[in-house]
């Protein structure tokens, strides 16, 4: 019989060999290393992270991804009519506002696919409006789908460029008849011209609660429509996993978590910590965090709804004590201003979560003026066949 640690040896290898054999690749540009095996594109992603970071700190191997196929929980595509009535959906072209048609695709979670692909073959069936963003006009625009790995709870909003949704009921019944899967179906008015999945409106709910709940280390959280949660549910946890290891928090420590969207950081970290205050701009990610506090009975944490670097520089004005600083910001990095605010308030230690090792090279510069040095970092593969790498760094204040 073989042991665990046989097995999980075994599920690695057998990952390390996958090859990406997307045929539109090329076209789609989703998967950057399309072609190559999944070995080839983590020692790839590796390699960049060194090239990067190795001159600010020693960078451990990278941490690979056990299942680097169907992994994306979070989709969404785009719709278009031909004109033989033809309805195909699927991503833009690299550069362009062109879908490329697909049958499948290689990162998406399987039920998500599934759905949207039905998504356009009704709207063909029953001539649903396609909406047309060159004249702006028409109701079916995009859609988006979210599922929670560990619920098996499936979101569905159905994104509309006018304001009345033509055919919406037989549309939905429909949908909800060939997935009955689908936990809440949601609708969306998105008049933007610009590449914004969600507009500004409200979402509204057709079935189910307007939310999923997913488990991460243990921990439940809500998840909205436009709350930002990790595409992939098992490297989420590896992530957290790995920076709390490489971070050796002593249990004392009180904590900022900044960009800390519905809380997944904060909550996962709030074990192991004095106490953690997150700080998240956007209200309803906000408002998600707050509720997950109370559905997990979380005592040493809270919320604050306001920019990061705005709540950092009043922050830096007081004589708070902060021993550790939080980050996991988008791929643009954090601030200058950020970065000084945090020289100011002195925490003796920063745990910078990245998607993007160039960004990091800057501001870990930044951080270096500011008198911390970086002690470690760990690249994640969160993101397999992308060009999207996540690293973990830890710095330490120095003695000057």
């Amino acid at each position: 019989m073989e042991s665990p640690k046989e097995t999980d040896k075994a599920k690695m290898l057998k990952a390390l060999s996958v090859r990406n054999k997307c045929p539109v690749s090329k076209k789609c540009g989703g998967c950057t290393y399309a072609g190559t095996t999944y070995f080839e594109q983590a020692a790839a992603k590796e390699k960049r992270v060194r090239k990067l970071i190795s001159p600010f700190c020693e960078v451990l191997s990278i941490h690979h991804c056990d299942s680097p196929l169907y992994y994306r929980n979070k989709v969404h595509s785009a719709f278009k009519k031909l004109r033989n009535g033809h309805v195909i959906c699927g991503p833009y072209e690299t550069g362009s506002h062109r879908i490329v048609e697909v049958d499948s695709c290689l990162i998406e979670n399987r039920i998500a696919s599934s759905i949207i692909r039905d998504c356009a073959d009704i709207a063909e069936k029953y001539n649903i409006s396609i909406y047309n963003e060159i004249n702006g006009t028409g109701d079916l625009r995009r859609i988006l789908v979210r599922t929670a790995d560990a619920t098996g709870e499936v979101m569905v909003v159905l994104i509309i460029g006018s304001t009345y949704f033509r055919k919406k009921k037989i549309f939905t019944d429909e949908l909800l008849k060939r997935h009955p899967e689908i936990t809440t179906l949601l609708i969306n008015i998105n008049r933007r011209h610009d590449s914004m999945i969600l507009g500004s409106d409200e979402v509204k709910k057709v079935t189910g609660s307007g939310y999923i709940t997913d488990i991460i280390l243990g921990k439940k959280f809500r998840v909205s429509a436009d709350s930002f949660m990790q595409s992939n549910h098992d490297q989420a946890e590896i992530l957290y996993s790995e920076a709390i290891r490489l971070a050796g928090f002593n249990g004392r420590e009180t904590c900022i978590d900044a960009y800390c969207g519905t809380g997944s950081t904060t909550l996962s970290f709030a074990d192991f910590v004095g106490s953690i205050t997150g700080v998240e701009i956007k209200e309803s990610a906000y408002k998600d965090a707050l509720r997950n506090i109370s559905a997990n009975k979380i005592r040493n944490a809270s919320f604050v709804n306001g920019d990061a670097t705005e709540y950092m520089e009043k922050l830096a004005k007081t004589d708070a004590k902060i021993d550790c600083v939080i980050l996991d910001p988008t791929r643009a990095g954090t601030t200058l201003k950020f970065i000084k605010a945090c020289g100011k308030l002195k925490p003796e230690k920063i745990v910078y979560i990245s998607c993007c090792p160039e960004t990091l090279a800057r501001d870990l510069k930044g951080f270096a003026a500011q008198g911390y040095e970086a002690k470690t970092a760990e690249p994640v593969d969160m993101f397999p066949w992308t060009d999207k790498i996540e690293t973990i760094v830890v710095l330490s204040k120095g003695k000057g």
